[in-house]
């Protein structure tokens, strides 16, 4: 550099006049003699018009970033500045990080630096001839009054390119020697608990050894987990070597993995988020999940309660910093605002609210959320509040996140005030009046925790209707609606006030006995059941009718300590009534009379398929936005010749246990591949088949050799094949899945994830499985218009999927509203009763059949599903 382009100047751009001041003073200050502050490009142009080349350009870059790229581009354009090395200022409150500008940047700060960086980082960029330069052009610069770092000790500038704390290491001694203040705030931990502390204290490789980590100081990114007030925090490090006080020493860079909240992160916080309770009890958790995993650092709950007072009464509030003395709720005019239904989104101008807000101004918030929690008649029952020191990093995740969580919060304050009052509106079956799913699951986790409190025994009866199907085929949806009507009162009938009765599902009811003091109190119960139902009932302007149920028992504790396990044995024990004659009634046990019953399904299993009991039938997927028939799914059924229909959730397990899932699996592979190219042959419609891989299947190192097989001896296209791996699996549990499923890939199979949302794995599954679609399971689907928690986390999936670029099936459509709610939020195909039911083979070619002729313009028929 020499002294007339030291003399021809400096080009400040900033839309904020007091940065252009600050940045004025602060070169002013080291004795330039000639700088440029310009408003914007148009100003800047005017300025620079016949100078000499600028020896630098500084813009400040706010929001996302793009003016600010906008100008430099236009600058690179004039001649005076074709060369002038360019300098970044990011005010506090802008999106835009230092990895996304642009390459023509050599440098950056942020605003709170300008005073005590911005001389040190041009003097790096020109190679520390700044003071010289000056001094050749009669300008000698004054004795600052801060220590610049020379290049061999600027440790501090290496980080720039990454978004992680950092610590500077002896590696000798492997202790700290100096931690940022990012480091400090983000682990919590104190300055003077870090410094001298030794590392593997506080941080912990998993794929090499520290000693390793150290020596190599390759910059490398490595898996780690840190301590932190929170126990850990899981994330990567990075290290290199720099000069400390003219020392050799490491410079390691942390960045956690819930810094940057991905997409992927967000969708597995939202599975294990509506995977929870709905209880008081896991607020805290909740809340604790939401602070850690969403990198905030305020968050609270609010409950408005104007029946009984008009201030509000928080329930849960996690703050990441010190002690605070928190300002009253009448002094929160954000608070305010949300508790009278208005919605607050500033993901990074929150403080042109601290003037108005205490609170804000208190911990020093720039991003903020305050979301109002409604019920579903839109009534406000209180609000959440979250926030973070910093910019949100990705708005356009943590926002939908925490609406879903808002919905989350509400629904719990809404349980609360229907036990509480005594109400439960929206958690009722419509038809019979009883405890729907949503409530009965929220009962029995009460009872269970009261039960564990107590040492209180009580039962869980599963009660099926005995063919009832026969007459929702025969006589009509009204007469079935009539049945089970008069089926609940004949159960509530049975049971005392203190007891529950709740309708689960279709024909199925559940009921819970409390107190229970004797076996044979229930098993009297359940005999009284068995023979109320025996009587003949009476409908309206209808037949005569005789409804029988079939009743499986389980206890608390004997047979299982969680809701989940009770009700599957309860369900295990309802099979065997129903194996056994139907219209009776069977303890859950492993009793050698089970065992023998299980034992001969078993031995009948293995001669399904050859006698032609197994069948594969076929259920449409429809596109949301045509309404076309874009895919199928292949289901399995048996039908046995003594006990009629047995469901896949009942057979499976048996045949998973014997090991014949891999023959059946393939028969059913080898039966659905031939008969779509059969399909696609006749018809050409591309259709996309979906078979369902289990456990066992996927485990098999043969796999991929057998699907390729397969599609083979078909002759189907392996584009036109999906296959579908339960979320229930765990990746790490099972050997070979991982590259099964990679191989599968590679022979260009369509992979979907099935079942998702009822599982712990979904971000698990996400990150590593060559997943191609998702299945929103049909118990969230089948819960729009009633739950508000389920709607959301639909939403939120399909949302999540989608920035993930992965296709989404909602399975079990049954109503009008399921498709308006699933087409009104994008979901890319539907499945349901609402379309078609499953079909057999025969039914399904008739339906593509009628297809074609619809289009063809010939009338349609009504299909018989």
């Amino acid at each position: 550099m020499s002294a007339a382009a030291f003399q021809s100047g400096i080009l400040l751009v900033a839309s904020q006049r007091e940065l252009r001041r600050e940045l004025f003073d602060a070169l002013d200050h080291e004795g330039h003699p000639t700088i440029h502050s310009a408003r914007d490009m148009t100003h800047a142009a005017i300025l620079l018009e016949g100078r000499e080349p600028l020896a630098l350009i500084v813009v400040v870059f706010d929001g996302d970033g793009r003016a600010g790229v906008t100008v430099c581009e236009q600058l690179r354009l004039l001649p005076s500045c074709l060369d002038a090395p360019i300098i970044a200022v990011l005010i506090d409150d802008a999106t835009v990080k230092p990895t996304q500008l642009p390459p023509m940047v050599d440098g950056w700060l942020y605003a709170s630096q300008i005073g005590s960086e911005l001389i040190a980082r041009w003097q790096q960029l020109s190679g520390g001839k700044l003071k010289q330069v000056a001094e050749q052009a009669g300008n000698p610069l004054p004795a600052p009054s801060f220590a610049l770092p020379t290049t061999t000790n600027d440790y501090r500038f290496i980080f720039e390119d990454g978004e992680g704390d950092w610590l500077i290491v002896d590696p000798a001694a492997e202790r700290v020697v100096e931690a940022n203040p990012a480091y400090i705030r983000h682990s919590g931990l104190a300055n003077s608990l870090l410094t001298g502390t030794s590392l593997p204290e506080l941080l912990i490789f998993e794929t090499v050894s520290l000693e390793k980590a150290l020596l190599d100081a390759d910059r490398h990114w490595l898996a780690c987990r840190r301590k932190s007030v929170r126990g850990h925090d899981v994330g990567e490090a990075s290290v290199r070597r720099v000069r400390h006080n003219g020392r050799e020493m490491v410079a390691l860079a942390f960045r956690s993995a819930s810094a940057s909240v991905r997409p992927a992160v967000a969708l597995g916080v939202l599975a294990r988020l509506f995977s929870g309770n709905h209880d008081d009890a896991s607020l805290p958790e909740t809340a604790r999940l939401l602070l850690d995993e969403m990198d905030l650092d305020y968050l609270a709950v609010w409950s408005a309660r104007p029946e009984e007072s008009s201030v509000p009464v928080q329930i849960v509030q996690r703050w990441r910093g010190e002690e605070q003395i928190w300002p009253g709720p009448q002094l929160q005019s954000s608070l305010r605002l949300v508790l009278a239904g208005r919605t607050l989104i500033h993901p990074h101008d929150a403080k042109r609210l601290a003037e108005v807000d205490p609170l804000i101004n208190l911990l020093g918030l720039r991003g903020f959320v305050g979301l109002p929690l409604l019920d579903e008649r839109r009534s406000v029952l209180g609000a959440l509040l979250a926030g973070s020191r910093h910019p949100f990093s990705e708005p356009g995740i943590v926002e939908p996140v925490l609406h879903c969580s808002a919905a989350h919060f509400a629904h719990m304050l809404e349980l609360r005030r229907t036990r509480e009052q005594g109400r439960a509106e929206g958690l009722l079956d419509a038809l019979t009046g009883l405890p729907n799913r949503l409530l009965f699951n929220d009962r029995l986790d009460t009872i269970i925790r009261e039960a564990n409190r107590t040492g209180e025994t009580f039962a869980v009866l599963f009660v099926d209707l005995d063919r009832f199907k026969f007459i929702n085929d025969t006589l009509g949806h009204a007469v079935g609606d009539q049945v089970l009507v008069a089926v609940t009162q004949r159960l509530r009938s049975s049971v005392r006030a203190s007891d529950t009765v709740a309708r689960y599902a279709g024909d199925e009811f559940i009921i819970v006995l409390r107190h229970i003091v004797k076996t044979d109190d229930v098993l009297r119960v359940a005999e009284k059941i068995v023979q109320l139902m025996e009587a003949p009932l009476h409908l309206e302007d209808g037949p005569e009718l005789q409804v029988t149920a079939s009743i499986g028992i389980s206890f608390f504790p004997e047979d299982a300590l969680d809701a989940e396990t009770l009700l599957k044995h309860a369900d295990e024990a309802m099979y065997a009534a129903k194996s056994l004659g139907r219209n009776n009634y069977r303890v859950y046990d492993v009793s050698p009379a089970q065992e023998q019953q299980n034992a001969a399904l078993k031995a009948r299993l293995r001669h399904a398929e050859g006698n032609g009991e197994l069948r594969v039938f076929y259920q449409p997927q429809i596109s949301a936005e045509t309404e076309d028939i874009v895919g199928m799914e292949a289901l399995l059924r048996w039908e046995h010749p003594e006990l009629g229909h047995i469901g896949p959730g009942f057979f499976i397990p048996l045949a998973e246990e014997t090991g014949l899932i891999v023959s059946i699996g393939e028969w059913v592979l080898r039966t659905a591949c031939k008969q779509a190219k059969e399909w696609e042959d006749r018809f050409g419609l591309r259709l996309r088949l979906g078979v369902n891989l289990s456990a066992v299947q996927l485990m098999q190192p043969d796999l991929p050799e057998v699907v390729e097989t397969v599609l083979g001896e078909s002759g189907l296209d392996p584009g036109l094949l999906e296959l579908e791996v339960t979320e229930s699996i765990s990746i790490k549990a099972a050997p070979n899945l991982m590259e099964n499923m990679q191989k599968l890939h590679k022979l260009g199979c369509h992979i979907a994830i099935d079942d998702f949302g009822t599982g712990a794995a979904s971000l698990d599954y996400l990150r590593k499985l060559p997943a191609d679609r998702i299945k929103i399971d049909q118990s969230f689907v089948r819960n729009i218009g009633v739950d508000p928690d389920d709607e959301a986390i639909v939403r939120a999936t399909i949302e999540m999927a989608h920035r993930l670029k992965r296709g989404v099936v909602a399975e079990g459509v049954e109503i009008e509203q399921h498709l308006q709610f699933l087409r009104a939020n994008h979901c890319d195909e539907l499945q349901g009763y609402l379309f078609c039911r499953p079909l057999p083979h025969t039914g399904f070619e008739r339906l593509l059949g009628e297809r074609e002729r619809l289009l063809s313009g010939q009338s349609l028929s009504v299909v018989q599903a």
